[in-house]
């Protein structure tokens, strides 16, 4: 049974940066694709960040976090990080970790809070 477990979240002032991590434990790391979505306080989830197995470890953004947030892995550690830098206001959100083990996104971390705030 594969199981994902975020780490790295919590409270930092606009302009500030965390790095969000995931270990997968149970599976195969290195086999797939993983992503990170997040779900904002009364809204739906979304798709942030995508590193993808079948497009030879390509990486995809959502426009909103382009050229700010990185999605990166080390298959070593069985861990995907999602380092976020200028955060916004707008980024608070619950974020979720996720492999894409066949065609569908899942199995799903628990989530982990991230706070942007003066």
């Amino acid at each position: 049974q594969v199981r994902l477990v975020e780490s790295g979240g919590g409270l930092v002032q606009p302009g500030g940066s965390l790095r969000l991590s995931c270990e997968v434990s149970g599976g195969t790391f290195e086999r797939y694709g993983m992503a990170w979505f997040r779900q904002p306080p009364g809204k739906e989830r979304e798709f942030v960040a995508e590193l993808s197995r079948k497009s030879g470890n390509s990486t995809f953004y959502a426009d909103s976090v382009k050229d700010r947030f990185t999605i990166s892995r080390d298959n070593a550690k069985n861990t995907v990080y999602l380092q976020m830098n200028d955060l916004k206001p707008e980024d608070t959100a619950t974020y979720y970790c996720t492999a894409r083990i066949t065609t569908d996104y899942g199995p799903w971390g628990q989530g982990i809070q991230v706070t942007v705030s003066s």
